[in-house]
């Protein structure tokens, strides 16, 4: 029926599409309550149901329609000069990830995305945190690694929140900070992927299908917060991104799909 309405691409069957939008709501859940983990669960995951180009592309666009409401606040509060020192970074990062994203075998595409978001677990699981000197320097570099993983798998969220939060900063001049970048970010993106054809009509009507999917998902994480141990759902974040990885290796194709 869905497929009917023409939201779901043609190479696409009807289950794998339910498929994506339960991933969407699982990953949206993540972001809703701790505030991180939706690509680093979404992409591993949906990348072995779907060409990873398409999911890069949907995650992008649901992405960027949900955050762009928050961006005048962040305007307003953010250090504006620090974070345009790490937006530079971005601007040269994001088009490399983007190239690799386009020219990239998929399944080559999908054991890079594995291997980034593995170690991008592994660095939330350290609890890093940067607390030396802010240098230009060191800022553009992790706000080109950002742009890169962007780029490449809309995975940029770990070196920027890691760096940020490890300033000695109000929280709500970090916060903005974050949201100030990502909406930078993925504006560069959008860009960058309407420049290679990523942006394609077909990942834009599956928007339509997956967003509100994902969009319950971010509130139904929200209405938890609060509720539930943050420690303890922090962990179940966790065990869910390493669960995607494992899940989403290319070596488990002949068993898993």
């Amino acid at each position: 029926m869905m497929a009917g309405f023409g939201l779901i691409p043609a190479d696409i069957s009807t289950s794998i599409a339910l498929a994506v939008c339960a991933i969407a709501f699982v990953s949206g859940t993540a972001r809703g309550f701790s505030g991180f983990g939706s690509a680093l669960i979404f992409m591993p995951l949906a990348s072995s149901l779907a060409a990873p180009r398409l999911v890069a592309a949907l995650l992008l666009i649901i992405d960027f329609v949900a955050a762009a409401p928050l961006l005048p606040n962040a305007w307003i509060q953010a250090d504006r000069k620090a974070t345009a020192v790490m937006v530079s970074g971005a601007l040269v990062g994001v088009p490399i990830g983007t190239y690799f994203l386009s020219r990239l075998d998929p399944v080559a595409t999908r054991w890079i995305i594995s291997g980034f978001v593995f170690a991008l677990l592994m660095l939330l699981l350290s609890g890093w945190r940067y607390r030396g000197k802010d240098h230009p320097a060191l800022s553009v570099g992790i706000g080109g690694l950002s742009g890169f993983c962007s780029g490449l798998a809309q995975t940029g969220g770990p070196p920027i929140v890691g760096y940020w939060l490890g300033r000695p900063l109000p929280p709500v001049i970090a916060r903005a900070n974050i949201l100030l970048f990502f909406g930078a970010s993925d504006f560069f993106s959008l860009v960058s992927y309407s420049l290679t054809g990523l942006i394609t009509a077909d990942a834009i009507r599956f928007s339509l299908l997956v967003g509100p999917v994902y969009g319950i998902g971010v509130w139904s994480g929200a209405q938890l917060f609060g509720r539930a141990s943050e420690k303890l759902f922090r962990g179940i974040c966790y065990a869910l991104i390493a669960a995607a990885v494992m899940v989403g290796l290319p070596a488990l194709d002949a068993v898993l799909r």
